[in-house]
């Protein structure tokens, strides 16, 4: 957790009593019939990629780290817990001395993920696991679901850079500072969210709004005072008035009048406003013919990915975006669907695999203690498969390997000349730290590198291919066991 200014939000609330009302009042049911030191096992995994897309970006982690390690109740959480006379005393106290003690396992932020996939495994006394079920899922769920969104918005730019601009848009405070943490993960190159920047170390940019500019008699002067503050850094915003009549003219006589003397040269003009793909053209033609052809174009204005494709399709002259509300709140599919669900647990150190079933076949778990194993081409590199396997299983690399879809099992495929790694890593060892968060930075350029294993197939925005995530063969027989089980429990009872 790299930070030049040791900054941590954490410093300023206690959020441990951030939790759905039902953990307590099931922790307290859990405590008083003598089961607190039950251990059991929690998936945090999802079942759709937002927008129909190929795959998502883990993020979140590093928060998810912090609160965990900090988990303490205050007297007065205690004073309010014993006001709602719900609770007994002896779980009250339980609270008081509340020291977490569970194992936590997760794939490190930056990493493509697909669905069905246990981005987060708990291990731990049955309370504890049960408690910090809503956290997890806040905090991977928001930023998942932002990094997952501004990838695509980026990749939909190419070489472009992408600026997060959408603080004054996102759903919150916390919405605005970790959305611009995620969206750097995705791939944007900075941010306008100030405390982002001290927060993580990420870039901070921003240049102007259209109130510089009405604020002063003329579009010219509003121009040439900004440039002689800025010289080093000169962006102008050239939309508040009339692009083509006025703001590129002014803006063009202020780089001969102020910049050019100075010997320096402008960085870019903004449009935030009007037709696109029509003003960039022109923009770019005057801009050359003036002589300022290294002059950097950039647009803004509810943008996504669809709309970057759409004018650059058609030909617009843009260098670089700023983007703010469709991808600080993902607008076009808002919500992130992960889901916490226990899976096994001990009795007498014996794992026992659990099982929901349900009526919609996707809303069927994967019992047991699993891991996630990521199979690689030899050759190429290039990821071929994700096999969710029993944690005790291994894989032999020197021998072929069959996998299968976990529905329709007659379609097979063996892998061969292949190399497999696991993705997830531990966080905690019996409620201790074990892990060292890298850097925002650092994460960005690993997602970017996991990313580029992926086929173009898996990337496409329409009708991506289905990455394979496939069971082990004893996965996939544990499952059909234990359907079987409940299943013909059912029509005995029938």
């Amino acid at each position: 957790m790299n930070n030049k200014f040791n900054f941590n939000v954490r410093e300023q609330r206690n959020l441990t009593m951030l939790v759905d009302f039902y953990e307590l009042t099931m922790g307290n049911g859990y405590f008083d019939k003598g089961l607190k030191d039950k251990i059991a096992y929690f998936d945090m995994f999802f079942r759709r990629v937002p927008d129909s897309g190929g795959y998502c970006i883990v993020a979140g982690v590093e928060q998810l780290l912090e609160y965990l390690n900090n988990l303490k109740f205050t007297d007065d959480d205690i004073d309010y817990l014993k006001s709602k006379n719900t609770f007994s005393e002896e779980f009250l106290q339980y609270l008081r001395d509340f020291k977490f003690t569970c194992d936590v396992w997760a794939v490190p932020e930056g990493n493509p993920v697909f669905p069905n996939e246990p981005l987060v495994t708990v291990r731990g006394p049955v309370i504890q696991a049960q408690f910090i079920e809503t956290m997890i899922l806040l905090t991977v769920n928001h930023q998942t679901l932002i990094a997952t969104k501004a990838n695509r918005i980026c990749r939909a730019a190419g070489d472009r850079p992408v600026m997060e601009f959408g603080s004054r848009r996102a759903q919150g405070y916390d919405g605005a500072i970790y959305g611009a943490r995620a969206a750097i993960i995705g791939g944007c190159s900075s941010t306008a969210c100030t405390i982002s920047d001290k927060m993580f170390n990420i870039p901070a940019i921003g240049t102007m709004a259209h109130s510089w500019v009405q604020l002063f008699d003329t579009e010219y002067e509003s121009f040439k005072s900004w440039a002689e503050l800025y010289p080093d850094n000169c962006v102008l915003l050239i939309d508040t008035y009339n692009v083509i009549k006025s703001g590129i003219p002014n803006a063009i006589k202020v780089f001969d009048e102020i910049l050019k003397p100075m010997g320096k040269r402008p960085n870019g003009i903004r449009i935030d406003s009007g037709d696109i793909t029509y003003l960039t053209k022109h923009c770019r033609q005057m801009l050359d013919e003036a002589g300022y052809e290294d002059c950097k174009i950039v647009i803004s204005n509810s943008l996504d990915e669809h709309i970057i494709r759409d004018v650059l399709e058609q030909g617009a002259c843009i260098d670089s975006f700023g983007v703010g509300e469709r991808l600080i709140t993902a607008k076009s599919e808002p919500v992130f669907g992960g889901v916490y669900k226990l899976v096994a647990i001990e009795n007498n150190s014996e794992i026992i695999p659990k099982i929901k079933i349900s009526e919609n076949d996707e809303k069927i778990t994967n019992p047991g203690f699993k891991k996630i194993i990521r199979i690689f081409d030899k050759t190429s590199h290039k990821a071929l498969a994700d096999l969710i396997v029993l944690n005790n299983e291994k894989l032999d690399e020197s021998k072929p390997l069959t996998i299968f879809d976990p529905v329709h099992t007659w379609k097979r495929k063996k892998l061969k000349n292949y190399y497999a790694k696991e993705l997830q890593v531990q966080l905690f060892k019996k409620g201790k730290c074990v892990y060292d968060c890298p850097s925002v930075l650092e994460i960005k350029e690993f997602s970017k590198n996991e990313i580029n294993k992926l086929w173009s197939e898996v990337l496409r925005f329409e009708n991506p291919h289905s990455y394979y995530v496939d069971l082990s063969e004893n996965l996939w027989a544990l499952k059909q066991s234990l359907l079987h089980k409940y299943t013909k429990s059912y029509e005995l009872q029938d």
